[in-house]
């Protein structure tokens, strides 16, 4: 019987998902924490994993469990199964080890589709975002726009709606300084001369940074 642990900390969406998934046959382990999933796929070694992405206090830790499970269970295959459309995560989940990606506001049947595909070894990504990220792929900037952290995500916002250092620095209750460092290495990091040109880039990929 095929195995699946599946990683969601909302109740509702785990019972939900699991209950689709058990219709198949397969026999499934619920976790609803990263910790849990984690003990539940070293325990089970399941042929399947269907992980969330954003736990409480660690928005997007379910990437830190994909790539640790591709270590430590290399024979899982991994699926995502996320309420994040932006093409950015989505080819973070892919890079860090994920097979599948499937949203959840998506039809109740593409999450047994892909995880049907993954099973067989077959990578599953709707073609929508498949093409999103083929597209983000070919830009290094957006892609490099997955990987800021947070804090950098909102400088570049508040950049892109006008904000000087003063307004961004009380923004981050942070200190003035702070925020002309940030900047710097977010210029660096782009290969940016100055902040003009950084504050156009912010302007142009406003959309990528919610």
């Amino acid at each position: 019987m095929t195995r699946i642990v599946v990683v969601d900390d909302h109740p509702i969406v785990l019972r939900g998902a699991s209950r689709l998934l058990e219709d198949t046959g397969a026999e499934v382990c619920e976790a609803a924490s990263l910790c849990r999933g984690y003990r539940a796929i070293l325990r089970h070694r399941p042929d399947v994993a269907v992980i969330d992405l954003t736990f409480p206090g660690r928005d997007l830790g379910g990437l830190a469990l994909i790539g640790r499970v591709r270590k430590r269970a290399p024979a899982t295959r991994m699926m995502v199964f996320s309420m994040h459309a932006d093409p950015a995560v989505v080819a973070r989940a892919l890079a860090a080890g994920a097979v599948g990606y499937v949203l959840k506001d998506a039809p109740a049947g593409d999450l047994v589709r892909a995880y049907e595909q993954v099973r067989a070894g077959r990578p599953y990504l709707d073609g929508t975002l498949a093409t999103e990220v083929a597209l983000l792929q070919a830009d290094p900037r957006r892609t490099m726009l997955g990987a800021l952290t947070p804090r950098e995500r909102r400088v570049l916002t508040l950049l892109a709606e006008g904000r000087g250092y003063t307004a961004i620095a009380d923004d981050l209750s942070v200190s003035y300084k702070t925020v002309t460092n940030a900047c710097a290495a977010l210029r660096q990091r782009f290969g940016l001369g100055t902040l003009t040109e950084l504050t156009h880039f912010a302007v142009r990929h406003a959309g990528d940074l919610r």
